[in-house]
């Protein structure tokens, strides 16, 4: 009786996960098919060879996940934390540099980039801040220090010169909506991007004076409301520092490469051999396989490698060109399933800690999904992170997959937890 819920797993989770890791697999294969066929299955050079190594061994880590006892999240939650921030210091001065950002330790042929797993930490961390019943003090100044767990990992990550893997750690702004944060702030955050790359777009003073006009007709329609016209002022000011800000963040803290991306966003055509490559190459390998798709190792941009890292960032342009519309939309649609399923998961707990930890794995992956797959499309600039389950790459799918099993031990326990 006293394991009768240890493995009661939510079966239709890890039927969606056997599912994308399958599919994952399949097209990693695909995508770095020989198609002269001079390079064994068992090459360890073949990424396809070395994804089975990473699934094997993620299996091995699921069995770990179960043996532990369920209280060791939320018990040592903050030691995780403090652990996954020393390994990011500690990568700063003996990590190795990988495409111009220093966030791998390489052990032999291993590399292993600890700010995927600091992802796990801090959702564990957070969980266990704002679940903490001690913790005294408003809603918002709980919300304003869970807020440092991310920000801190975050800050440092950036340092490490890995932007893109540093802009997963704001989706943690949803654990805190649903935790009570206003979601005014989300409004705002939603106007500061859209004013931001306005400002790419048109001159200046234009956005200025479009600025200045709508605080004056605001002035005339809430001249007797105090609170709201300090509110538009502030709103107005900010408005005009971040127009005015947008040369400085491209220029001098955006790096020429992340600088090229942004702007090759607003015009794709600007350098098609450069910068603009990946994109443009990634949208014709989509485009061209229509509504069916070419077939299974049919496609050929891929296979002539016309699409650079397609078995990572850019892997969900093989689903596109060999699967097509068709493909390409079942697979969205199991990657919503597994959401929502999840979704579910988090919000059936009766544990606040769980529940935070679930929102917390849900919004990373989620995050994860929808930015690879605008960013293979043309919709958002290339930050390089990769789609969940699908990628290549051990880091990634060692964390994912963490994120999810500890999320399906806590809820095997759910009856335990309290």
């Amino acid at each position: 009786m006293r394991d009768q819920n240890r493995y009661q797993i939510d079966t239709l989770s890890v039927v969606y996960f056997l599912s994308l890791v399958a599919l994952g697999w399949i097209n990693i294969y695909a995508a770095d098919y020989d198609l002269d066929n001079t390079v064994s299955f068992f090459d360890l050079s073949q990424s396809a060879t070395k994804q089975l190594i990473w699934i094997g061994t993620s299996f091995l880590l699921i069995a770990v996940i179960f043996i532990l006892d369920y209280r060791f999240y939320d018990s040592f939650g903050y030691v995780i934390w403090g652990v996954s921030i020393f390994f990011l210091l500690a990568v700063l001065f003996f990590g190795e540099e990988v495409a111009g950002s220093t966030s791998w330790f390489e052990i032999g042929f291993i590399k292993i980039q600890p700010a995927e797993f600091t992802k796990i930490a801090v959702s564990i961390g957070l969980a266990k801040y704002l679940s903490s019943q001690h913790i005294g003090g408003s809603v918002k100044s709980k919300l304003g220090i869970s807020a440092l767990l991310f920000l801190i990992p975050m800050g440092l990550i950036i340092m490490q010169g890995d932007l893109g893997t540093a802009m997963v750690f704001s989706s943690f702004t949803l654990v805190l909506f649903r935790e009570g944060l206003s979601g005014k702030l989300l409004f705002f955050s939603l106007y500061a991007v859209i004013l931001f790359f306005l400002t790419l777009l048109v001159d200046q003073w234009i956005l200025l004076l479009m600025v200045f006009a709508s605080f004056l007709v605001c002035l005339g329609l809430f001249i007797k409301n105090k609170k709201v016209l300090i509110l538009i002022l502030v709103v107005a000011i900010l408005s005009c520092g971040l127009i005015k800000s947008v040369d400085f963040v491209l220029n001098e803290v955006l790096k020429d490469h992340q600088r090229l991306r942004v702007m090759s966003l607003i015009n794709p055509n600007a350098d098609p051999l450069g910068i603009g490559w990946n994109v443009l190459q990634s949208k014709i390998a989509i485009g061209s396989g229509g509504f069916m798709g070419k077939g299974f190792l049919k496609g050929t941009q891929t296979k002539f490698d016309f699409v650079p890292a397609q078995t990572t960032d850019f892997i969900f342009c093989t689903v596109g060109e060999e699967q097509g519309w068709l493909g390409g939309t079942l697979i969205m649609i199991l990657f919503g399933a597994f959401f929502l399923r999840l979704l579910k998961i988090a919000e059936r707990q009766k544990s606040n800690f769980v529940r935070i930890y679930g929102y917390s794995a849900v919004s990373i992956m989620f995050f994860h999904f929808a930015i690879n797959i605008a960013m293979t499309i043309g919709l958002v600039p290339v930050i390089g992170i990769p789609l969940p389950f699908f990628s290549y790459g051990g880091s990634s799918l060692w964390t994912f997959t963490m994120l999810l099993f500890i999320l399906l031990k806590l809820d095997s326990q759910r009856m335990k937890i309290l």
